[in-house]
Parts: C-alpha cells; structure tokens; sequence
C-alpha cells in the first residue's frame, strides 16, 4: 500500500460540498449579504479562490459542482449591472472571476464595389482626367 503525499482532501464527493454550497446560499439569504467567490469560499473552508478552482480538477463531478455555484454568484453581479450604479467594480469581478471580456470587433471590410486600390487610384485618375 502507497503512503498519500499531500493533506487529505476537504471533501470526498460532490454531495459533501454541495451541502456547504446550500447552507451558504441560505445563509446569506437570512442575512441579505449578496453572493460572492470569497463567500463560497469561506464557505466550503478553502484557503484562497484558487484552491476552490483547482477542486475542479480533482473529479468532474465537483467541476459541475462548482460551476453551478459560481453561476448564481455570476447571476446576482450580471443583475446588478442592469442598476447602473458603481458598475466598474461588478465589471472588475466579472472580467476577473468568471472570464468576462471586453471586445471590440472593427470590420474592415469597405462596403460597395469600390475595392481598396481603386479608392487610392481615384484622386490620380481624377488628376489625368483634369490634364487632358
């Protein structure tokens, strides 16, 4: 029999973790507190955002566990941005906990039949025409 390396891990199933997700969520519903990484985090007794995140890779199972949980954190940010107010923070936790991007897409495609090289020759053949 091989000797383990490394601590024991904090839960063995995804059941496990799921009823401290649950007394979370119900938790900060009696107190109104709004739901956070940090909370969850507390909650299922990790050290850091990390060690929540890195769980997911010890078994699927806890992978959807944790997404499920992090997606009703997601929820009640993304509801808070329709607020209006103080957005730059809930855009920062977004950006930096659930992989929110800013995207700007430029098209550069020139629209109608003109291509690129006939609107930089146009003003030459404007020049000939004016010559003769």
């Amino acid at each position: 029999m091989s000797n383990p390396v490394g601590r024991p891990r904090k839960y063995n199933s995804p059941e496990e973790m799921q009823v401290a997700i649950d007394k979370y969520f119900n938790d900060i519903k009696e107190t109104k507190e709004p739901p956070t990484i940090m909370g969850l985090v507390e909650a299922c007794k990790f050290e850091d955002r990390k060690s929540l995140i890195d769980y997911c890779g010890y078994d699927k199972d806890f992978l959807h566990t944790i997404k499920k949980a992090k997606a009703k954190v997601e929820k009640y940010i993304e509801l808070q941005l329709m607020s209006g107010r103080n957005v730059a923070g809930l855009i920062f936790n977004l950006k930096n906990n659930f992989a929110w991007v800013d995207k700007q897409e430029i098209d550069t495609k020139i629209t109608g039949e003109m291509s690129m090289i006939d609107l930089l020759s146009k003003p030459k053949q404007d020049k000939e025409d004016k010559e003769d």
